[in-house]
């Protein structure tokens, strides 16, 4: 209610008389629910109002805010003379509130919705196909999908809509022309989008049988690099970096040391559900790419980090996802990106200098450290589940004592 937030009997009057005072007390509900402190509560209540009193003054009404809403409203903020209007012309928190208060509208049916993007909506009828395939055969993720959708629609646009005509010398005409005007990371995304979809068309007979095969192979060396990883001093800080009772700390040391000692990824925490955590048998069941499921061990450290943590963690109404956002709106992270997000903000408190920030940073590290530790090449695998050994050999470079051994010298030094 918003008496939850305000007290005076004139401001909550004029909030509820004015054109959004019929969603006002209901929208207070919604931000408490959300984890918005008092003073953010009031700034958008306030600006909810000034929305309300900004689509009257210009001949509309709640129902009729779009997606350009927020932003005509922010450019009118300078100039407004709108009435009754108490503290909610100036600021950045005006424009966040007026977008969380549309938001809250569609979430209850009074406005549409952000209408598809031109793109959705003349996106081929094979492309569409080409998603369901992906998600239900092949086990993709949803960034996965989107990327290699965006890119065999730009290989229909360039290449033409009648697959069954297409022919290698095409194939590789569009990609070798492709990787000359972009960046060698994306045209490498690119090829193996267009394998992908190739081998699509080839399984459903709609293109010549083995056209993936024209897709050519940029230039690349395996194992050229080393791994980027953490030395065990820098884990250490990192940790240390987390210590801490607040809310927020406890969340963020569960993160890290279950990414340091177990070496998942990112979309692995950021979709691990209290059904995955088994604590009878101290494992941790895991998801990853292409459905594979893996059982991994809980480390007494790791386990009870996450213990106290789950005991701190705010409950969300009809969401089983362990890992949550800090800060309003609380809710589950959508991506990796969010647990990456709490790994590079980790190093920064530590004072840790790396070549990487993200949380695939630890997974190397976690890697490299179960080989100096002794752990074979192929539990190693097993846990990181990689689908081949030659994936894992990669961490092999790191162990320099174990490679001494086997080095041999230069014909001028031996001289």
């Amino acid at each position: 209610m918003l008496d939850t937030y305000l007290v005076a009997p004139k401001t909550l009057k004029r909030l509820r008389s004015g054109p959004s005072g019929v969603f006002i007390d209901d929208f207070a509900d919604a931000l408490e629910r959300d984890g918005y402190s008092a003073t953010s509560a009031i700034r958008y209540l306030r600006a909810a109002d000034h929305l309300g009193r900004f689509m009257l003054a210009h001949g509309g009404t709640l129902v009729d805010t779009g997606p350009q809403t927020p932003e005509n409203f922010f450019r009118h903020l300078p100039t407004c003379t709108c009435p009754e209007v108490k503290g909610g012309r100036t600021g950045h928190h005006v424009y966040f509130g007026a977008k969380r208060f549309r938001e809250y509208l569609i979430e209850i049916g009074v406005c549409q919705g952000d209408k598809p993007s031109i793109a959705e909506i003349r996106e081929p009828a094979i492309v569409d196909d080409f998603r369901r395939w992906l998600r239900k055969h092949r086990g993709a993720k949803e960034p996965t999908i989107r990327l290699y959708c965006r890119d065999a629609a730009v290989i229909l646009k360039v290449l033409g809509d009648d697959t069954s005509q297409w022919d290698p010398k095409q194939i590789r005409t569009f990609l070798l022309n492709s990787a000359c005007s972009c960046g060698a990371s994306t045209a490498e995304k690119r090829v193996t989008s267009a394998r992908a979809f190739l081998r699509y068309l080839g399984v459903h007979d709609l293109c010549r049988p083995g056209l993936d095969q024209a897709v050519p192979s940029l230039a690349h060396w395996r194992l050229a690099s080393l791994p980027r990883c953490l030395s065990a001093d820098e884990v250490d800080r990192l940790i240390a970096a987390c210590d801490d009772d607040s809310r927020r700390r406890l969340r963020d040391r569960a993160i890290v040391l279950l990414l340091v000692r177990l070496g998942v990824r990112a979309g692995d925490l950021a979709n691990l559900r209290f059904s995955d955590i088994e604590w009878n048998s101290g494992t941790l069941r895991v998801l990853g790419k292409g459905r594979y499921e893996v059982r991994l061990p809980l480390p007494q450290d790791a386990g009870e980090a996450l213990l106290r943590y789950l005991e701190s963690r705010p409950q969300l109404a009809g969401s089983d996802h362990v890992f949550v956002r800090n800060i309003a709106p609380v809710k589950p992270y959508i991506s990796g990106d969010g647990i990456s997000s709490v790994v590079k903000r980790a190093l920064k408190r530590a004072g840790v200098s790396s070549p990487a920030k993200g949380a695939h940073l630890l997974r190397h590290t976690a890697a490299t450290e179960m080989l100096r530790h002794g752990l074979p090449l192929e539990q190693i695998g097993l846990i990181l589940r990689h689908r081949g050994i030659d994936t894992t050999a990669y961490y092999a470079k790191v162990d320099v004592a174990l490679l001494s051994q086997i080095a041999q010298p230069w014909p001028e030094v031996a001289k």
